[in-house]
Formats: structure tokens, C-alpha cells, sequence
């Protein structure tokens, strides 16, 4: 049997605002390291034995920075699997269920998470190998974290009996919701209790036949999806209209929960899901004071902290216990046992209409990066860099004109008619209305300052006339 990793790439990571934001979320974040959560996810199963390509489930809105992660580490996936909108797990497991099935009969799923963080993979890899014995035989395994600590940000697995003639796996007793400090206790002082780590391992045929039986709507709808799916570029698309259709539901409450098949793996691997600042605190290496840091940072007298400046000198001085993020455009400080209350912050930029918590001031998109400076009455002020090889769409704006000064590389320029190359301390007017496009021919990335002037800057004024990303 042939293990296919399926990297689950989705959510938006709110409580690790302010610079985990909807457009460019937590495991699309250098975190831990300098490579993403969803690298770090994707290099920790490379090579093992058995085991093939990844394929990695994300919502539109993150394919092009998706595809352009796993083009850094020098991996190509199987597939990328887009979502329309997001359904939780259950929906998109079996999407990529019916994926690797269309191609292997035999495949088994080996569902990971793409931002957690996993301190000993060998022990990881172990545990995978013990379960696949039963898995061959129909069941549908978990990975129970062997709790650390009474703690009740996670969900719990209780063990039932021994789990056929497999050495320390367990038939799953139940599952428990994220119980009170005092449960908490009482289930780590047991020994029947594991942190649900969200992690799974079964064949694509055997889910589909669980959710089938479990759940016939969803598992229609997720058929429906997959059948009518189309090819994107290099991505797969499930079909809009039967996706969004689709009822929505973890694994856990749609499958697990219900199947008579569920085993679970106790996992001592060094696990946690970076589910908040204080959490991130947890896993990384700090200094004699307790404290860890990155960016440029100054402390005096500060103990069992966590501050990350992005771009500016953050200074800290007499305190403990707190959590500093700065970013370009919010900057959040709070105590560490109060972080999980940093969801609420995110709510109330929801409702106030605001959009620090969908972007950064710097945007990616499948061209390259544009990064707000400055923004006033009638006029914006970018930095632009375009990939070599990167192209804008052919594009008209209604309401402003654009005025881009090169700062190095090469530009071709078209406007209206006409198509000019640009190098650098060159420029060129766009007037309003006018049909134009940003190409990099160059082997260089490009970089220019766009001045933009007008009655209206919003990004939503754009008409688009032809797009090589095929963006609407």
C-alpha cells in the first residue's frame, strides 16, 4: 500500500492576529522556522518509505501562494485541491479521497494538518508504520497525543480495549469536547486520555464508504463536486454550486464519532497545533529569562515573554508575561493567559467594516507582491515587484491614473496601444480609462513605486480583459 500525505491547508488562524491575517494565514507563516508551517508540513514526511507527493486541499484565494511555497522547497505536489468556500474537514478529506481513489484503489490518506508542529518525526513516522497494520484491515486511525499537561485548549480521545493484535493501539472509547481545568486533571491522572490531535490515517476507499454510510449528504454532494471538478492552471477545482451545497462538518462529529472502525495511536511526538501566541511561546527555544524573540527587539527586566517585531524596534521594559506583535499596520499586546481572547479583536474589525484582520499591508499575488506606503485624499502610494517572468492582467480602471517610476529591473509597458520598455529612473503616465499592462521580461525581479490619483482606489476597480492566472 502506498501512503499519500494529504496536506489540509485551510482556515484563516485568527488567533494569532495580528500576523496571521484571512489572505495570508498562519501556516502560510514562517513561524517556527524560515520555512512555513505548510512547508515545515510538507519536508516533514519527504523521503519516508512508501510514501508519495503530497496532496494539498486550500481555499482559492491561497493557490498561487500555495504553489509557490512548495516551488521554493523544490516539491511538487500530486495536486492542489481548491475549495470554493470552506466546508471544515470532513467535505474536504473526502474530495481528496475521491482524488487519490481515481487514481490509486488502494490509496491510504495520511491527513496532516498543514499548521501544526511536530518536535520528533521519527517517533511520528513510528507511529504511522504501527497503525498501518490495522488500517490495511479496514480501520480508521487517529494519532492521540500523549498529554503533556492538564490542558484544555484540545479536545481528548478516550482508549477503549486493545485494538486487535497491533502492539499499543486502542479501540476509540469516545470523543471529548475541550473539557474544564479540573476534568482536564482528572484525565491526564488516568492514563485513558490523549489530545485529539486532528491527525488521520485510512485508506480513501474505507472513508468514502464510512462518510457514505454516516453522512449520504455530504458524501453526495462531495461526489457531485469531484465528478463535475475541472482543471485550473495546475490546480484542481471542485465544481462551485454542488461544493457550496454541501453540508459542513469536522471529521470527528461527521465520521469518527459514528464509525464501529476507529482506532487511536498514542503519540508521544512533540506535538502541538500553534493555536495561539502562547502556544507559539511554548514550542520555541527562549532565552534565560524565559522570553523569545524575533525581529529587532529590546528587553530590560522582561521574563517568559513573546514579542516579534516585523519591520519596527519594539522595546519592552520591566514587564513579564506578555505577548508583543508588531506589524506594519496593528500592533498587539496582551497577556499571555489571555491571548485566546485575541478572536475578539478579529470580530470587532469584522464589524467595524475594517481590513486589518483579511490583509497585510503587503499583498502577494501570482505576479508578485504590491505593499501599501502611503494613502491619502485621492491619492495611493505601492511598491510593486513583479517576479521574472510575471505578468498583470490587461486591465482599465474607471475612477483613477497611475504614474510607475522602475527602481530596478525591466518593464514592458503597455498602455493603450502602445508598448514601451522601461528600465531604471524611467516612467510612464496611465491616464484614466485607459487599457493597460505590467510585464517583468527580465531574469531580475522588477521593483517601481505606482502613484495612484483619483476619485476612487479601491482595488475592486478593476476590469479585467485577459488574465494568464485566469482570475475573474
Amino acid at each position: 500500500m502506498k501512503i499519500y500525505p494529504v496536506i489540509l491547508s485551510g482556515g484563516a488562524g485568527t488567533r494569532l492576529w495580528p500576523l496571521s491575517r484571512a489572505v495570508l494565514p498562519k501556516q502560510l507563516l514562517p513561524l517556527v522556522s524560515d520555512q512555513t508551517m505548510l512547508q515545515e508540513t510538507a519536508l516533514r514526511v519527504a523521503g519516508w518509505p512508501g510514501v508519495q507527493a503530497p496532496l494539498i486541499v486550500c481555499g482559492n484565494e491561497h493557490r498561487f501562494l500555495v504553489a509557490e511555497q512548495m516551488r521554493e522547497i523544490g516539491h511538487k505536489p500530486l495536486g492542489i485541491l481548491l475549495e470554493s468556500v470552506g466546508r471544515n474537514t470532513a467535505p474536504a478529506v473526502a474530495a481528496a479521497a475521491h482524488f487519490l481513489a481515481a487514481q490509486d484503489p488502494e490509496a491510504v490518506m495520511l491527513v496532516l494538518p498543514a499548521d501544526h508542529v511536530i518536535g520528533d518525526v521519527a517517533a511520528f513516522q513510528a507511529a504511522v508504520l504501527r497503525a498501518l497494520p490495522q488500517v490495511a484491515q479496514g480501520a480508521l486511525a487517529t494519532f492521540g497525543i500523549v498529554p503533556t499537561a492538564p490542558e484544555t485548549g484540545y479536545g481528548y480521545i478516550r482508549r477503549g480495549a486493545a485494538a486487535g493484535a497491533t502492539d499499543g493501539l486502542y479501540q476509540v472509547a469516545s470523543f471529548v469536547e475541550k473539557p474544564d481545568a479540573e476534568t482536564a486533571k482528572g484525565f491526564v491522572a488516568s492514563g485513558d486520555y490523549f489530545w485529539n490531535s486532528g491527525m488521520f490515517l485510512f485508506s480513501a476507499a474505507n472513508y468514502l464508504r464510512e462518510l457514505k454510510e454516516f453522512q449520504p449528504a455530504m458524501a453526495g454532494a462531495v461526489d457531485a463536486a469531484f465528478t463535475k471538478a475541472y482543471r485550473d492552471l495546475d490546480f484542481c477545482r471542485l465544481d462551485e454550486t454542488e461544493f457550496a451545497a454541501c453540508p459542513s462538518d469536522s471529521i470527528d462529529y461527521a465520521v469518527m464519532e459514528k464509525t464501529r472502525h476507529a482506532v487511536v495511536v498514542p503519540a508521544d511526538i512533540g506535538w502541538s497545533d500553534v493555536g495561539s501566541w502562547s502556544a507559539l511561546h511554548d514550542v520555541l527555544p527562549a532565552d534565560a529569562n524565559g522570553n523569545v524573540t524575533r525581529g529587532d527587539v529590546y528587553l530590560d527586566g522582561v521574563q517568559n515573554s513573546l514579542v516579534r517585531a516585523e519591520g519596527r524596534i519594539v522595546a519592552l521594559i520591566g514587564v513579564s508575561d506578555v505577548v508583543v506583535v508588531e506589524t506594519a499596520d496593528a500592533v498587539l499586546v496582551a497577556r499571555k493567559d489571555q491571548v485566546q481572547r485575541v478572536k475578539q479583536v478579529v470580530e470587532h474589525l469584522k464589524a467595524s467594516d475594517r481590513t486589518e484582520h483579511m490583509y497585510h499591508t503587503k499583498v502577494y499575488r501570482p505576479w508578485g507582491s504590491y505593499e501599501g506606503i502611503d494613502l491619502g485624499e485621492r491619492y495611493q502610494v505601492k511598491r510593486i515587484t513583479v517576479n521574472p517572468g510575471g505578468k498583470l492582467s490587461l486591465q482599465m480602471h474607471h475612477h483613477r491614473a497611475e504614474h510607475w517610476v522602475v527602481v530596478s529591473g525591466t518593464a514592458s509597458v503597455t498602455c493603450g496601444d502602445k508598448v514601451t520598455l522601461l528600465t531604471e529612473n524611467e516612467s510612464v503616465y496611465i491616464p484614466i480609462g485607459t487599457t493597460h499592462r505590467l510585464e517583468n521580461p527580465g531574469k531580475l525581479p522588477l521593483h517601481l513605486i505606482e502613484v495612484q490619483s483619483g476619485s476612487y482606489l479601491g482595488e475592486d476597480d478593476i476590469v479585467r480583459f485577459e488574465d494568464v492566472y485566469s482570475r475573474a
